[in-house]
């Protein structure tokens, strides 16, 4: 069967050296590697200029460094840099990626903190030399499949309600021994592990997974890992080894695995096989349907930074240059002192509609009732959200989880995203044939 389409798939090992920094240097360095962190992805042409997705098995990457990934992979590509749709898949065990930040802590005496800026660039030249091979080897498509499967005993919520009636969002990605925190209930999560696949006829090229909940079972102890999720994609790959296996986190900002994981090193494992499992029978029950036309439409989504008295820049400045002051604060100043300067690149929302099936880029880390706000608005087909887009953000809370007191050092941005995140969704899952999207 002729068709517009073609596809070109592509990995590379972005794996960081030992020694190197780990989360902005917020845990102990690389001490030896559990197994490699992988970039994966494909480039789509017959829809204009070409569309690229990549996930990169690092924790964040943001800023500076969010604008040279996208430019020298759509240079790779033939495209332009907003035709990328780059994501971090936000394991811990794994660099965090801000070339602001490095040259901010240089000024104060602690370059090197965060990245070693030779390694990525050597990276991201990897995953652009992939994208150059597999761009010899294009396939045609000619269907999309859908698929979806329920995941059981992963994800829960990071909001608990104490037994004083408290609201607590301490829930992270173990249950730190914690027994209120294994009993409550999971909370908001969503739980279907949705599939997008490509084929060629009968014969499938490359298959897409996305889920919400954070990636991590035991961590932070120096080990280099894809963790459970990583594991979870090498088993899919195992079982079709033609069918390049690729996976998302979905937007999982307050989603972990915290009441299913007591963090010991064998639970990885565990946690992995419930993923896989749903994986496994998303893919026995795909549907395939023609691909086509294709669209790819953005919509600005502007973020305020945050105004209180710890975040303006005399505060975060005065911490930098404090040299009693502790390290991990010293980079969190950093961090966000680059953040309030950057101008570029703005965040955009993205989306990839084809037609039975979308993808919609988010940006950080959006909590999951986005996710669940974007696959209501378009209830006649699969919408696949995929955070972890430009993450200088960090945590991006809903209105009422501002109101009930979220707060977190890893939250850069005021109250009042919501509005605006439902608004360019608006936009974007709206589509010729649905107007009336809200």
């Amino acid at each position: 069967m002729s068709s517009a389409y073609r596809l070109a798939t592509f990995s590379a090992d972005v794996t960081c050296p030992p020694g190197h920094p780990l989360m902005s240097g917020l845990r102990p360095p690389a001490s030896a590697i559990d197994d490699t962190l992988q970039a994966h992805g494909f480039v789509l042409l017959g829809a204009g200029a070409p569309i690229v997705l990549v996930a990169v098995d690092w924790c964040e990457i943001r800023n500076q460094s969010y604008a040279r990934w996208c430019e020298v992979l759509a240079k790779a590509a033939g495209t332009v840099p907003e035709r990328v749709m780059l994501c971090s898949v936000h394991q811990h065990d794994a660099p965090v990626s801000d070339l602001g930040v490095e040259a901010i802590l240089a000024t104060a005496g602690l370059g090197g903190a965060t990245l070693d800026t030779a390694f990525q660039e050597t990276a991201i030249r990897s995953v652009a030399s992939a994208i150059e091979a597999g761009l010899q080897n294009l396939r045609p498509v000619t269907h999309v499949g859908v698929g979806r499967a329920q995941v059981t005993r992963v994800a829960s919520n990071r909001r608990v309600t104490m037994p004083d009636g408290d609201v607590s969002f301490l829930r992270g990605s173990h249950s730190g021994g914690d027994p209120v925190f294994g009993a409550a209930p999971e909370g908001m999560i969503d739980p279907w592990l949705r599939l997008i696949s490509f084929w060629d006829g009968s014969d499938p090229v490359m298959a897409l997974h996305a889920y919400s909940t954070h990636p991590m079972s035991h961590y932070g102890q120096g080990a280099v890992s894809a963790d459970f999720v990583g594991l979870a994609r090498s088993r899919r790959q195992a079982d079709e080894p033609d069918v390049l296996q690729t996976y998302v986190s979905g937007c999982s900002g307050d989603t972990t695995v915290g009441k299913f994981n007591d963090g010991s090193p064998e639970n990885r494992a565990v946690l992995a096989g419930r993923l896989y499992d749903a994986m496994a029978d998303a893919w026995r029950t795909t549907e395939r349907h023609p691909l086509g036309p294709v669209d790819f439409r953005a919509a600005p989504l502007e973020l305020e930074f945050r105004n209180s008295e710890k975040y303006t820049d005399e505060a975060m400045r005065g911490v930098l240059l404090d040299e009693g002051a502790d390290v991990r604060e010293r980079v969190l100043a950093a961090m966000g002192l680059n953040s309030r300067s950057s101008k570029e690149p703005h965040i955009t929302l993205p989306c990839l509609d084809l037609g039975p099936a979308l993808m919609v880029l988010f940006p950080a880390e959006s909590f999951v009732a986005y996710q669940i706000m974007a696959q209501n608005m378009r209830p006649d087909a699969l919408v696949m959200s995929i955070a972890y887009g430009e993450c200088w953000p960090g945590y991006i809370p809903t209105d009422d989880a501002f109101r009930e007191g979220f707060d977190d050092h890893w939250l850069w941005i005021a109250p009042g995203a919501e509005q605006r995140i439902r608004s360019a969704l608006g936009q974007v899952l709206a589509g010729s044939e649905h107007p009336g999207a809200q």
